[in-house]
């Protein structure tokens, strides 16, 4: 079928990257300036405390407390601002990329909508951000947690492909980030989560077939392999991408930056085990559950085709 070239992507995407680029910058110079004098201040407290629980200082511990809870949520709230920018710019790169290949190489003809494909993305999405806003643990030196967010992130790309797979992980766990006390780093997850998802996908579905039929050792090692290779480049990524993302983007002075980065290094590598597992023991009993019910997406037939591949035999 022949591909039409279309700017209407890119359009929208130029005039999205203007837009939050200006936003952000402007939250920066003012609220997230705000949140870096209100850290200090809350640092001050926090230390305060540790002195009088240790018995090296006297004080109204319960002020203090009140306080420094106070000044946590002025903090969050002044940071939002610039991490919604930064999301925006974000996503309107990804946009950009999107657009200009629409623009050089050009698109398919609109098809009709598979509405099970996208109703699993936002189930999976939506898996994404409880995984990671609930089924976590905290560990407030670095700001990072263990959580099985990446689990749902890998699963999707495993049931979807990269493109839908890693944009349901994708928005999932950056909504988690935005409304908890990881907003800060929402554009990062953004961008590395759908990297994610990409990459499984892209192992999974173009160099495994994974959709396609296979023996059962077949399907068990491409999916391990792809949800290794999509956690081996987080466990590099993160780490590195969080670094250069703190110094250059949210201003913390490079030692801190990584003094962080080693912690974020350990949380990574736990929380990648876990998805690699998980993600492929749900994926081997999802498999053969959905393709009874009809439900099994073929990543790599056309629109039209998914969903007739995908039917089981009826009357």
């Amino acid at each position: 079928m022949k591909k039409q070239k279309s700017y209407v992507v890119l359009i929208i995407a130029a005039l999205l990257l203007i837009a939050s680029s200006v936003f952000a910058f402007a939250a920066y110079r003012n609220s997230y300036q705000e949140s870096v004098q209100i850290g200090k201040q809350l640092t001050e407290v926090k230390n305060t405390i540790k002195e009088i629980e240790a018995g090296n200082a006297t004080g109204d511990l319960e002020a203090l407390k009140a306080s420094s809870s106070q000044l946590s949520t002025e903090k969050l709230a002044a940071e939002r601002p610039y991490s919604y920018g930064l999301v925006g710019v974000f996503f309107s790169l990804f946009l950009l990329v999107k657009g200009i290949l629409n623009a050089v190489v050009g698109k398919a003809p609109a098809k009709k909508a598979d509405i099970n494909r996208l109703a699993q993305a936002g189930l999976l999405a939506a898996l994404s951000y409880i995984g990671f806003a609930y089924l976590k643990i905290d560990v407030p030196l670095g700001n990072t947690a263990f959580h099985f967010g990446n689990v749902f992130c890998v699963l999707a790309a495993l049931l979807l492909g990269g493109y839908w797979g890693g944009l349901a992980g994708a928005l999932g766990m950056t909504i988690g980030d935005l409304t908890t006390q990881y907003v800060t780093s929402a554009p990062k997850t953004f961008l590395l989560k759908f990297c994610i998802g990409a990459i499984v996908g892209f192992v999974a579905h173009k160099l495994f077939k994974l959709d396609q039929e296979h023996d059962a050792k077949r399907v068990s090692i491409a999916t391990v392999v792809a949800s290794i290779c999509g956690m081996g480049f987080n466990i590099v990524a993160d780490p590195l991408v969080g670094y250069f993302y703190k110094s250059y983007l949210l201003g913390v002075p490079q030692d801190l930056a990584k003094a962080l980065a080693k912690i974020a290094t350990l949380t990574t590598s736990v929380n990648a085990v876990l998805a690699v597992i998980l993600a492929s023991v749900f994926y081997l009993a999802l498999r053969p559950a959905l393709k009874k019910a009809g439900l099994f997406v073929s990543v790599n037939a056309p629109a039209e085709e998914k969903t007739a591949k995908a039917a089981p035999a009826g009357k």
